[in-house]
C-alpha cells in the first residue's frame, strides 16, 4: 500500500509501537501479510482494519458473509487471479465490473483486471479473512501455482528503476519468462522489462517467424509454455504486452552506436524501459515490421502500418492495434508503436476536463445542422478523442455520419469510416466529394491539408458515421475521398486533417451547402486558425460564412489522487506572473504529488484537456470577413468570453487538478 498498514494504525492509535513491532516479527516469521499477523495476535480485528482503510481512501466497505455472488460474475475473472491479488468480482453494472479487494490502493490489480475482462473497475474494501473464505467458497480449494524453472533459477523480486526514474516495481526476469514451461498469464503480463537478462537469450536469435493472417493470435498461455518459439519473438510479445500493461501509449524502440533502448510514453513523458544488445536490433526490428506488414528489405525509407493482435485469456480474447511507422536514423531503422487501446477512449465529453461554459460553447456549434467545427493542437493533444466524443454524441439512426481519416485510429460502431489512400488518389478532397454524393447529415474530416479541402469543407458544411481509411500511396487522400462523401448523402463529415487548400476548399463548399463538418489542423492557438485558412487561399468571406467554432486544446497530466498534498512555498507574485488576478491569489490552495507506486514515482496520473473554444459570432464573423489579424480575433473573442489555453490550465490549477509546471509546461501567456 502506497501508505503502509503499520503506520495508518499507529496514527489512529489502534496499536502501539511495540505491538507493530511484534507484528512484523510475527509476519517475518510465519509469512503472510501484516494485516493478518495483527489479527492473529490478537491486536485488531479484521473488521477495524477493512473499517479503517475504508476510511482513509474513501472506498465502500463490504460484508462479504452477507453477500452473494452470482456464479456468471465470478467466471469473469480466473481463480488464479482472484487468489493472486486477494480479490473477488461481486457484481456487473454496464461497463463496471465491481471487485473486493483486501488492499484498495492495488491500482495494478485493478489494472490487470481492467486489461484481461474489459470493464473499468470499481474497487470495495473487504476483510483479508472474509476474501479468503469466499474465494474458496466460489472457487473451490486453493490450488499452488508455481513457476517451472530451468537451472534453478527463480523469479527477481527486486525492484527496479528505468533510467529516467519509471519504477517498474517486482517482475520475473525475461530468462525464466522465457525458458519457463508454466508461466501464468498474470506473471507474463506483469514482467518488468527493466528486470530482462538478454544476455542470456542474445545468443540464440532464432528466426523471425511470417505473420500470415491480418489478425495474429497470441495465445499467451501457449507463449509461456513454450519452449520452442525463437527469443525474438517471444520479446517482441513481451514488449507489446508490458506496454499494455503500464497504460504507455507509444513504444520507442531506438538504435544508436552501442546501445539499442526501449521508451514508453506515459502521460505524454517519455521513460525508458530497457536497454537491449546491438545484436538484437536487426531481428526484433524485421519481427515487428513483419508483424506490420511491412517491406523488411526496405530500411532507406519510412515505411507504416499496423499490427493487430488478440490476446487471449482462458476462454475470453480482446483485439489490440498498434500504428507502426519505421524511420531511418545514422545507426538503424527507429520504429515507433502507437498503442491504439479503445478502452482508453473517452467518448463522454463532459469527462474531457471542458470548463462549462466552453463545453456549452461546443455542444451549440455541433448542434447546428451546417458549418466547420476545427479542432487545432499538436499531434497526441487529444484532438481525435475529441472528435470522436462529438461524433459520439451525435451519432443517431436517422443520421448518415462518414468520416476520412489518415489513419483510421478506432473502427466506430454506425460511423462509415474511409482510409485516405494518396497513393491512388484518395485523399481528403476527393473523399469529401465523394461523400457528398452519399447523402450524409454529419461529415468528419480527418484533417484540413490543403485549399481544395477547405475549399469543399465550407462550400458543403460538413456532419451516423463511414469512416474511410486515407491511401495516398494510390491517390485516397483527403480530397479525393472528400469528392466522394458528397456523392453519398452524408449528413455530417469527420475530415482527419485539413491539411491542403484543395482538402479545405472542398470542406468549405461542404458545408456551405448544408452539412456539418468536423477536422483538425495544427495550430497553436484558436484565432490563428483564421489565419491558417486564408493562408491557405480559402477567402476570408468564405471562413467567416463556414465555419462556426475553432477550438484549440492541449492535454497535461494530472495529480496523482493517491500522493497528492498541498504546497505553501509558492510566492503569491509567482501566481501573478503565471496569469492569477490579485484578487484570485489566496482564494483557492495549490496541490502537488510526492510520488508513490501508483504514479511510479512521478506525482502524476492520467492526463486532462486544456480548452480553448473560440465561437465564431457575429462580432468575430464580422472582423474575419474584413481580414482581421489573429490578435484582434483574440482580443475580440477574449471580450466574448474566450479562455484561453492558459486560462483553462489556471482553471486546472484552482481546482487542484493539476500542477503550476504542468500548465506552464503547455501554455503561454
Amino acid at each position: 500500500m502506497p501508505v503502509k498498514l503499520g503506520e495508518l494504525l499507529l496514527k489512529e492509535n489502534m496499536v502501539t509501537p511495540q505491538q507493530l513491532q511484534e507484528a512484523l516479527a510475527h509476519q517475518k516469521m510465519n509469512g503472510g501479510k501484516l494485516g493478518k499477523a495483527f489479527v492473529s495476535l490478537g491486536y485488531v480485528r479484521d473488521e477495524e482494519i477493512t473499517s479503517l482503510l475504508s476510511r482513509q481512501y474513501g472506498v465502500p466497505s463490504i460484508n462479504l458473509d452477507h453477500f452473494e455472488v452470482d456464479p456468471a460474475i465470478i467466471k469473469i475473472i480466473p481463480a488464479e487471479t482472484a487468489r493472486k491479488y486477494q480479490i473477488l468480482p461481486l457484481s456487473r453494472s454496464g461497463a463496471t465490473l465491481t471487485i473486493a479487494m483486501a488492499d484498495p490502493t492495488n491500482v495494478f490489480a485493478m489494472d490487470d483486471i481492467k486489461f484481461m475482462t474489459g470493464y473499468n473497475v470499481e474497487p470495495v474494501v473487504a476483510s483479508e479473512t472474509s476474501l479468503e473464505e469466499a474465494i474458496d467458497k466460489y472457487y473451490g480449494s486453493t490450488r499452488s501455482l508455481q513457476l517451472k524453472q530451468e537451472g534453478g533459477g527463480g523469479v527477481s523480486s527486486s525492484q527496479s528503476m528505468g533510467a529516467s526514474g519509471l519504477k517498474l516495481g517486482d517482475a520475473p526476469s525475461l530468462k525464466d519468462m522465457m525458458g519457463g514451461e508454466s508461466l501464468s498469464f498474470d506473471d507474463m503480463a506483469s514482467v518488468g522489462l527493466s528486470e530482462v537478462d538478454i544476455d542470456s537469450i542474445a545468443d540464440e536469435e532464432g528466426e523471425v517467424e511470417t505473420v500470415k493472417t491480418e489478425d495474429e493470435e497470441i495465445d499467451l498461455g501457449a507463449l509461456a509454455k513454450s519452449s520452442e518459439a525463437a527469443p525474438v519473438i517471444k520479446l517482441s510479445n513481451v514488449l507489446l504486452i508490458d506496454a499494455l500493461k503500464r497504460g504507455a501509449s507509444d513504444i520507442h524502440i531506438e538504435p544508436y552506436e552501442k546501445e539499442f533502448r526501449v521508451r514508453f510514453r506515459i502521460d505524454g513523458i517519455l521513460y525508458n524501459v530497457m536497454a537491449l544488445p546491438m545484436k538484437l536490433r536487426d531481428p526484433l526490428i524485421s519481427r515487428l515490421k513483419i508483424m506490420a506488414k511491412l517491406d523488411i528489405s526496405e530500411k532507406r525509407l519510412p515505411q507504416d502500418g499496423r499490427i493487430k493482435i488478440r490476446l487471449k485469456v482462458e476462454d475470453r480474447s480482446r483485439d489490440m492495434d498498434f500504428r507502426v511507422s519505421s524511420c531511418p536514423t545514422l545507426w538503424g531503422e527507429k520504429v515507433v508503436l502507437r498503442l491504439l487501446d479503445k478502452t482508453k477512449l473517452m467518448l463522454d465529453m463532459t469527462k474531457l476536463g471542458f470548463e462549462p461554459e466552453s463545453l456549452e460553447r461546443f455542444k451549440r456549434a455541433i448542434s447546428k445542422p451546417y458549418g466547420i467545427v476545427l479542432v487545432t493542437g499538436p499531434t497526441g493533444s487529444g484532438k481525435t478523442n475529441t472528435l470522436y466524443s462529438a461524433i459520439a454524441q451525435l451519432n443517431k439512426p436517422d443520421t448518415n455520419i462518414m468520416t476520412a481519416e489518415d489513419p483510421v485510429e478506432f473502427n466506430l460502431v454506425g460511423i462509415n469510416q474511409v482510409q485516405i489512400k494518396d497513393q491512388i488518389g484518395l485523399n481528403f478532397a476527393s473523399a469529401l466529394r465523394s461523400f457528398l454524393r452519399q447523402d450524409p447529415n454529419i461529415i468528419l474530416v480527418g484533417e484540413i491539408r490543403d485549399y481544395e479541402t477547405a475549399e469543399i469543407a465550407v462550400e458543403f458544411n460538413l456532419v451516423g458515421i463511414n469512416q474511410v481509411q486515407i491511401k495516398d500511396q494510390i491517390g485516397l487522400n483527403f480530397a479525393s475521398a472528400l469528392r466522394s462523401f458528397l456523392r453519398q448523402d452524408p449528413n455530417i463529415i469527420l475530415v482527419g486533417e485539413i491539411r491542403d487548400y484543395e482538402t479545405a476548399e472542398i470542406a468549405v463548399k461542404a458545408a456551405l451547402t448544408g452539412h456539418l463538418v468536423l477536422s483538425t489542423l495544427h495550430t497553436n492557438d484558436a484565432p490563428s486558425t483564421v489565419s491558417r485558412l486564408v493562408n491557405m487561399g480559402i477567402e476570408p468571406f468564405l471562413v467567416g460564412t463556414a465555419v462556426n467554432l475553432i477550438q484549440a486544446q492541449r492535454l497535461i497530466r494530472r495529480i496523482c489522487a493517491n500522493c497528492k498534498h498541498e504546497v505553501t512555498d509558492v510566492p503569491n507574485k509567482t501566481l501573478i506572473e503565471i496569469g492569477f488576478t490579485p484578487e484570485q491569489v489566496g482564494t483557492f490552495k495549490l496541490y502537488k504529488g510526492r510520488g508513490c507506486g501508483v504514479c511510479n514515482g512521478t506525482g502524476y496520473k492520467g492526463r486532462v484537456g486544456l480548452y480553448e473554444v473560440m465561437e465564431i459570432t457575429e462580432g468575430i464573423r464580422d472582423l474575419i470577413m474584413v481580414g482581421a489579424t489573429a490578435v484582434e480575433l483574440k482580443k475580440k473573442a477574449l471580450e466574448e468570453g474566450m479562455l484561453t489555453l492558459r486560462m483553462s490550465g489556471l482553471e486546472k490549477i484552482k481546482a487542484g487538478v493539476t500542477t503550476i509546471e504542468e500548465v506552464l509546461r503547455e501554455t503561454v501567456l
